[in-house]
Order: structure tokens, then C-alpha cells, then sequence
């Protein structure tokens, strides 16, 4: 079993940046590979970053250059750090956790950027 508890959503202007947290429990977590998706209303769910339990990164076209994800194994905690936020990044942002068939998800945190 893994908690996933996600933290640092806000409200920002546009152009502003955030960094968002996700620490984790419950397992190991240097093995799982994880994962922030975005949820808006009406939209599908969309993967926006991904680290591997190697550290390698993929990210969602329209983030690219902009969020960087990362890992800090010791602390067992995931970030997303986001800059040059567009109002159209308004979601709530998940963090999951993988690996094989298992996949965990936190509460979400509410990223609103607007004027």
C-alpha cells in the first residue's frame, strides 16, 4: 500500500510559477515510478510528467520547457516544479505511483492561474 499526499497548489498569475509536492508512504518508494496528471472539468485526465525509479523524465508537449519533475529519494517525495503558467494549466494536479500492475493516486491539489 502507498499514501500519496500532493501539497503547494494555489492561485497564481499568469506567468508566475509554482512548485508542487507529493510525499509519499507506505512502500518503497525509490522503485515506483511517478506521475503528475491534470484534471480540468469537462476534459480528460492527462499525464503531464513522468520520472522513472531511474530518473528519466517524460513530459506532456504543451509543458515542455516549462515544468521540470523530480525526485528526492531520501525524502520519498516527487515535485513538479511549474513556471511560466498559462491560465489553460487550471487543474487539479494528481500524483500517482506505479509499478507493474499496481498504480496509486493522491488526493489532487487545485492549480488555478489566472489574472
Amino acid at each position: 500500500q502507498v499514501q500519496l499526499v500532493e501539497s503547494g497548489g494555489g492561485l497564481v498569475q499568469p506567468g508566475g510559477s509554482l512548485r508542487l509536492s507529493c510525499a509519499a508512504s507506505g512502500s518503497i518508494f525509490s522503485m515506483y515510478a511517478m506521475d503528475w496528471y491534470r484534471q480540468a472539468p469537462g476534459r480528460q485526465r492527462e499525464l503531464v510528467a513522468a520520472i522513472s525509479s531511474l530518473e528519466t523524465t517524460n513530459y506532456a508537449r504543451d509543458v515542455l520547457g516549462r515544468f521540470t519533475i523530480s525526485r528526492d529519494n531520501a525524502k520519498n517525495t516527487v515535485y513538479l516544479q511549474m513556471n511560466s503558467l498559462k491560465p489553460e494549466d487550471t487543474a487539479v494536479y494528481l500524483c500517482s505511483a506505479r509499478s507493474g500492475s499496481r498504480h496509486y493516486w493522491g488526493q489532487g491539489t487545485q492549480v488555478t492561474v489566472s489574472s
